[in-house]
């Protein structure tokens, strides 16, 4: 049979023949189906073993002072070539699998042969083709329960030890740093146990994988989001419990769990991350610390874990393989999700090239599968975000005239509708600031003040139920737009929503239901840029193209600042959620149609996004939307070629179009118009007239799924098909 080893001298990696291990009494011979590379523990122990003998020393103390007893009792040229015989050897890898049972031993009577089983211990759950499992380290899996799924076990079962230890009950806050293989899997248990969770991890694709499986919120350890998470969440007490799920050598994890702890608060460390415990901190706290070893109560007893001697369940309910039992169970009741973990499936010839691809960067990963002979492929499934079918059928109202003046009430009169969209109406002939509503009455009252309306109020109802407002402005903040959105729709008012439209699909799918109940279908979202002159007519310009179209868009977005709400992702979504709808709808009119499919990556180490979108006829866009680069360098550039011709937008001062004649436009000699001005003016011209609003609404649709699948494409690193529900 095959098994995957490693030289700890040489660091080399192997894949040799090896006889298959004996059914020996008190365990069973098991084929393995799928097992699990643990891309911190092993990934940790490969890179150790390609280190120089100095490097090998520094990172196992541990094994540096069993060095120098030795050397003490047996002497230096014994215990030399006692070493070196121990690392110039094979040493085995793996410890987390699901296989079929092939043979029974004696004393067996829990499994028969043809029974699927997972397995743990690194020894007996090995990246091998055959492993003597002994009783206490398998469990039979469920009815109807993947293989490559149950191969999770093992890990399972560290987490679920490490948030028993934590004791956490239902309402309390957790604070999960690390969100590797073992941190998700921590988050997703403590969510299942009722306990609301903050994630701490410095890449952006892990807190977001980790928000979508249950985390209230994430974002790098570094950043005031987590801070101001657990503050908004515990009332500034700080969390219940954290969990250290990090490894490295940074003291930031143990430094940070100190900080966001309440007092009396529990810090359970699971990973292998350094631990020197800032002495105040924790005294002052009088924070309790505890480890999590491994799988649970058995864990290194070899008379528990090699000759089968279970603890009574009355003094040590949950043991090793109660443990791994568990996980099983919570993963087949759909209460743990493994898949998203699963970031590739190699087969186990390749076991060799996929080490190597972790070890060099090449594959980034939170779980790896290597899948054994016999097993099929799973068939791939590309993923799909749903573009809600617009209804409106029958019941759909006529578009009414305003009569008189258009009657505008603002739901929110922030920054930017203060400075961007309120200046336009101010004095704007036909129209009449009718109510402003805010949250606060002080801030209705500046609002009432300096922009003129006739009234200023805290009551959105009373604007609602008012029936000589024509149309509402949704400028809150991004979690309200769908839910506000709705609510104006059934009152019968035309809407303009400061994108996004939604925050998730859910909420898209509800926007438009409330079209299809309410019959009114009078939305516009602000997306502007479409609407500015500059881009307008460089796009006339152009003129109509026959052959498919690349388009290049850079958006030069900058860092945030510190405090600013569009950090708050778990309740306001991401940044690029909240403006990416932007440049997309910009794309989608300049090609003149809208996405199939969106694929997005990031680059590690910050927040750039690099957003592909794929078009009907061909045409491609790759919107750059990065937060690193030059301050002083254009905020917006984007190029579109096709047909021999090439269009230019120089951020809304200056655009060209290059074909057999060249077009450059003047420099202009005011702001950078990006189109809102001329977008309120054809919203308002719809409102007035009963016109079709200014962006059809499948048009609107399109471009929220496209802007929602961002981040499904993200957490799955693939692309996601667009595709319309009925």
């Amino acid at each position: 049979m095959k098994q995957v080893v490693q030289n700890y001298k040489s660091g080399e990696l192997a894949l040799i023949d090896v006889p298959v291990p004996g059914c020996k009494p008190g365990g069973v011979l098991v084929r393995s189906a799928y097992s699990l590379i643990s891309t911190g523990t092993e990934m940790m122990k490969v890179s150790e073993a390609g280190m120089s003998m100095l490097g090998k020393a520094r990172s196992r103390p541990d094994q540096v002072a069993k060095v120098a007893q030795s050397v003490a009792t047996n002497g230096l040229p014994a215990t030399y070539r006692k070493v070196m015989g121990k690392l110039d050897s094979y040493t085995p890898l793996g410890y987390s699998l699901c296989g079929v049972v092939e043979q029974v031993g004696e004393g067996i009577d829990d499994v028969s042969v043809g029974d699927l089983v997972a397995c743990a211990g690194n020894e007996h759950a090995l990246h091998a083709e055959l492993n003597w499992v002994p009783r206490n380290l398998y469990a039979p899996v469920p009815d109807g329960l993947e293989a490559r799924h149950a191969a999770f076990g093992t890990v399972g079962s560290i987490a679920l030890q490490g948030v028993r230890q934590g004791e956490p009950q239902l309402g309390e806050v957790a604070l999960v740093i690390g969100l590797g293989l073992i941190g998700q899997l921590v988050v997703q248990l403590l969510a299942a146990s009722g306990v609301r969770v903050v994630g701490a991890d410095p890449d952006p694709l892990r807190c977001e994988l980790a928000e979508r499986l249950g985390a209230l919120a994430c974002g790098d350890p570094g950043s005031a989001a987590v801070e101001s998470a657990v503050a908004e969440l515990t009332g500034g007490h700080g969390v219940d419990q954290v969990y250290l799920a990090a490894g490295g050598g940074s003291n930031q994890p143990v430094e940070l769990a100190a900080r966001l702890s309440r007092d009396r608060g529990r810090v359970v460390d699971i990973g292998k991350c350094r631990l020197d415990l800032p002495w105040n901190a924790y005294y002052e706290k009088e924070l309790d610390v505890r480890f999590s070893r491994s799988y649970g109560p058995g864990r290194y007893d070899p008379e528990y874990e090699l000759e089968g001697r279970d603890y009574p369940i009355g003094y040590v309910r949950w043991t090793e393989r109660r443990n791994l039992a568990c996980f099983l169970d919570l993963v087949a009741r759909g209460r743990v999700d493994v898949e998203p973990l699963v970031s590739h499936t190699a087969d186990f010839d390749d076991a060799v090239e996929t080490y190597g691809s972790l070890k060099d960067g090449g594959l980034k990963a939170v779980a790896v599968l290597f899948r054994y002979p016999g097993q099929e492929p799973a068939e791939p499934v590309a993923p799909v975000v749903a573009v809600p079918e617009v209804r409106r059928g029958a019941a759909t109202a006529p578009a009414r005239r305003a009569p008189g003046p258009v009657r505008l009430a603002f739901v929110g009169a922030g920054n930017y509708a203060s400075s961007m969209l309120l200046p336009h109406l101010k004095d704007r002939e036909g129209v009449e600031l009718s109510t402003v509503v805010t949250t606060t009455a002080l801030s209705a009252a500046n609002a009432q003040r300096t922009f003129g309306f006739a009234r200023a109020t805290t009551d959105l109802d009373a604007v609602l139920g008012d029936p000589s407002v024509d149309a509402v402005f949704v400028v809150t903040r991004h979690s309200s737009h769908a839910a506000l959105t709705s609510r104006a729709l059934h009152a019968g008012k035309a809407v303009f929503v400061e994108k996004p439209l939604a925050l998730g699909e859910e909420e898209l799918a509800g926007v438009l239901a409330a079209v299809e109940e309410s019959g009114n279908d009078r939305i516009q979202v602000g997306f502007n840029r479409r609407f500015a002159p500059l881009l307008r007519e460089a796009k006339e310009r152009f003129g109509a193209r026959s052959g498919p179209a690349s388009v290049r868009y850079l958006v030069n977005a900058g860092r945030l600042e510190h405090g600013s709400w569009y950090l708050k992702e778990g309740s306001e979504g991401s940044r690029f959620t909240g403006e990416g709808g932007h440049f997309i709808d910009t794309v989608s009119w300049l090609i003149g149609a809208d996405p199939v499919s969106v694929f997005a990556v990031t680059t590690p180490g910050n927040e750039d996004l690099q957003v592909v979108l794929r078009y009907p006829d061909g045409s491609t866009a790759t919107i750059s939307y990065v937060t690193t680069g030059a301050p002083g360098f254009p905020k917006e550039t984007l190029d579109l070629v096709a047909d021999g011709k090439v269009l230019r937008l120089d951020d809304f001062v200056r655009a060209s179009v290059y074909g057999r004649k060249r077009w450059v436009s003047s420099r202009l000699p005011k702001a950078r118009d990006k189109g809102q001005e001329a977008e309120l003016a054809s919203f308002v011209r719809a409102v007035r007239t009963g016109g079709p609003m200014p962006v059809a609404l499948e048009s609107l649709a399109a471009t929220t799924a496209a802007t929602l699948a961002v981040r499904a494409s993200l957490v799955g690193g693939a692309p996601v098909t667009l595709a319309t529900t009925r």
